[in-house]
């Protein structure tokens, strides 16, 4: 892989994101479920992730399943109300 860390739009935010972020925006610190599906194009991610990640989270990661929408929304909202509980950082 190239030493520049490339960007491609995210389908899931709407927005341009490196690779960087795709590998660490997943659940528990694995890459995002959709990596495989984004950056087949760009290089071999499936190759780089085998000699990056243990064996057992590359077989989660394959493994790993989009949430519902509803399910997704619904955590958000409530990660939005925890944040709004809690007191500003000074």
């Amino acid at each position: 892989m190239e030493s520049v860390d490339p960007s491609i739009r995210c389908p899931r935010l709407g927005s341009d994101v490196p690779f960087y972020y795709c590998r660490k925006c997943g659940e528990n610190g694995l890459p995002c479920f959709k990596v495989f599906d984004c950056w087949w194009e760009i290089f071999d991610v499936v190759a780089y992730l085998r000699d990056e990640l243990s064996p057992v989270d590359f077989e989660r990661l394959k493994g790993t399943k989009p949430k519902e929408k509803v399910l997704s929304l619904l955590e958000i909202i409530e990660k939005a109300k925890k944040n709004a509980s809690e007191p500003p950082a000074q």
